[in-house]
């Protein structure tokens, strides 16, 4: 299997993601590389807490039906030789950063494996390094989707990176209540501060991981897991189930912002409880 790799291409600093991700996100938009996917975006309170849902466009939908009906022969890894359009930038040897092709969220980074490796399997030292240099440049929410039923829509191992979604001076809604203790399995802790330099840094995060891992009791075979973390402190849930009453639930759920289909869907989770929802698909 091929290595994707920029040759000649020195890795990004910090101070250079931002102005990389804004000039390849006009680029990818102005190619059609870039598909953002339409939402409409409103709140729901519910214990303190803001939670931002997004409900689909029907467009959005019909496109979806339309990839359903025509199923590949072969899986397709969109991260073997990524699109040239999506990249932002060289990591490490280890490392590329992407944007995210269909991006709910504006500036959606992704930091992909060169080599192909498992989506399931334990995120290591170099995994953490590369988030750690784009979060040094992006102060906003790092997380992680292990397997399928976590949310992951690849199998090709990923790890994700959005601004900050707030409201009110938060990087996220549920960051409002931690490290208190949410409805939902899940275990939490501080961080140090922040160095602002990747390879602390990512020492820094790679050791509350694995401490995060060993309080949950989470060995090997590996379950099911979502994995959330900003400058300050990471939070770790296992997972139960991928959905709940027909909603699909990744990190970004624990985080306090949800995705639905329609607006049926919208009024189901409005008379669940976004919490009650998050408790249901976790361990």
């Amino acid at each position: 299997m091929s290595t994707p790799s920029l040759p000649h291409e020195p890795s990004l600093r910090p101070e250079d993601l931002w102005p990389r991700i804004v000039s390849t996100t006009r680029h990818a938009l102005a190619t059609g590389a870039l598909q953002p996917i339409a939402t409409e975006c409103q709140t729901l309170e519910e214990r303190g807490i803001s939670f931002q849902v997004r409900v689909l466009g029907r467009a959005h939908l019909k496109d979806e039906r339309a990839k359903r009906e025509k199923p590949r022969a072969v899986p397709f890894d969109p991260f073997e030789n990524p699109d040239p359009d999506l990249i932002v930038g060289g990591l490490s040897p280890t490392h590329l950063c992407l944007l995210n092709k269909f991006n709910v969220v504006e500036h959606h980074l992704l930091i992909v494996t060169r080599a192909f490796e498992e989506q399931e399997s334990l995120l290591t030292a170099a995994d953490f390094e590369a988030l750690a240099l784009c979060m040094d440049g992006l102060d906003g929410l790092g997380f992680y989707n292990s397997g399928e039923v976590a949310g992951a829509s690849q199998p090709h191992k990923h790890l994700q990176l959005i601004p900050s979604l707030g409201p009110e001076g938060l990087r996220v809604p549920m960051e409002k209540v931690l490290p208190g203790a949410p409805e939902f399995a899940h275990a939490v802790t501080r961080l140090g501060p922040w160095e602002s330099s990747p390879a602390r840094d990512g020492a820094r995060l790679l050791a509350a991981y694995q401490a995060l891992m060993k309080e949950l009791g989470i060995g090997h075979p590996l379950p099911p897991y979502n994995l959330l973390t900003t400058r300050d402190w990471m939070l770790l849930v296992p997972r139960a189930r991928a959905e709940s009453h027909g909603i699909n639930v990744n990190a970004m759920g624990f985080a306090g912002s949800l995705l639905v289909k329609n607006q049926e869907q919208l009024q189901r989770l409005q008379e669940l409880g976004p919490l009650e929802l998050l408790r249901q698909v976790a361990a």
